[in-house]
């Protein structure tokens, strides 16, 4: 039988590189562990690890385990938290996943207010530019998602918040900034600064540029916001951004934003949650005042 010990070991071995690193990690001895590990080996039928001089390759049976591990532990530690918390009468931890890197903003006027009404409850926020957030709100990794590309799933709900548009943002000085609005043609000939994020999820691209074959020159990215404004008015590039964002640093730097097509690319920020998951009551109150702050700047 596969136990919760023998997934933590493959798991903290695959971590920690070794077993005497594991066996520390875990408050075992060495000679513990590797009875567990042959003792379920033994079980099994077949090896978990293969030695290959001082390192350690999973087999393909390891491989399975490993992956069941980084599946199944995650659920389990958060049942145990969840199970703590109703016990001792906690309230725990709201897990916020960003797909919409220029939200944080946003996010930080609802937060603000929601700490002061739970403060038994709180926050953390996960945003990487190669986040996977559905994946992770499955996984019971986050509890809400934030993002402007909702993925409708069985056991999942996604709410609208507000609308916003995506628009082109050039330098106060550039050519296109004489126009009432650009074509995805006039992009050809242009440096593209994005976010690090995959281009079939830049509406730039998805909507934009790719319907109509249309590649610019160069794509470049950058991690910050402040940083690809930067180089936008300093003429190293384009850059597309929502609007609301895109005229707040109109006002401080030489930038004119510019609606992207005849029509502009209409967008909606959503949160996401587990259906399961609608009977929490810091959760529900948090998607309340979300939905209470539906302009990026009210």
């Amino acid at each position: 039988m596969i136990e919760r010990i023998h997934l933590r070991i493959v798991h903290a071995v695959k971590e920690q590189g070794s077993l005497t690193a594991a066996a520390k990690e875990l408050c075992v001895t060495q000679s513990a562990l590797s009875h567990t590990v042959r003792k379920l080996e033994d079980n099994l039928g077949t090896e978990i690890w293969i030695r290959e001089g001082r390192s350690l390759r999973l087999t393909q049976a390891g491989q399975y385990l490993l992956n069941i591990a980084n599946r199944v532990l995650p659920l389990l530690d958060h049942a145990e938290t969840k199970l703590k918390q109703i016990t001792q009468g906690e309230r725990g931890t709201l897990r916020i996943g960003m797909e919409c890197h220029p939200c944080y903003q946003w996010l930080l006027r609802v937060v603000s207010p929601f700490l002061d009404a739970w403060p038994d409850v709180d926050v953390d926020v996960k945003q990487k530019f190669q986040f996977g957030g559905v994946g992770a709100l499955l996984d019971y990794e986050i509890d809400l998602l934030v993002t402007p590309d909702p993925f409708y799933k069985s056991g999942l709900n996604f709410q609208p918040v507000f609308d916003y548009e995506q628009v082109l943002v050039v330098p106060k000085n550039h050519p296109l900034a004489f126009h009432q609005y650009v074509k995805a043609e006039d992009l050809r000939d242009q440096v593209l600064i994005t976010y690090p994020v995959a281009t079939d999820r830049l509406d730039i691209y998805s909507q934009f540029l790719s319907p109509a074959n249309v590649n610019p020159r160069l794509h470049k990215t950058t991690e910050a916001t402040d940083i690809m404004m930067q180089m936008v008015a300093c003429n190293r590039g384009v850059a597309a951004l929502p609007k609301w964002l895109a005229e707040e640093y109109s006002k401080t730097l030489p930038l004119t934003v510019l609606r992207l097509g005849e029509n502009g690319i209409d967008k909606q920020i959503y949160l996401g949650t587990r259906d399961g998951d609608s009977g929490i009551q810091y959760l529900q109150a948090f998607m309340d005042l979300a939905r209470s702050f539906n302009s990026p700047t009210n």
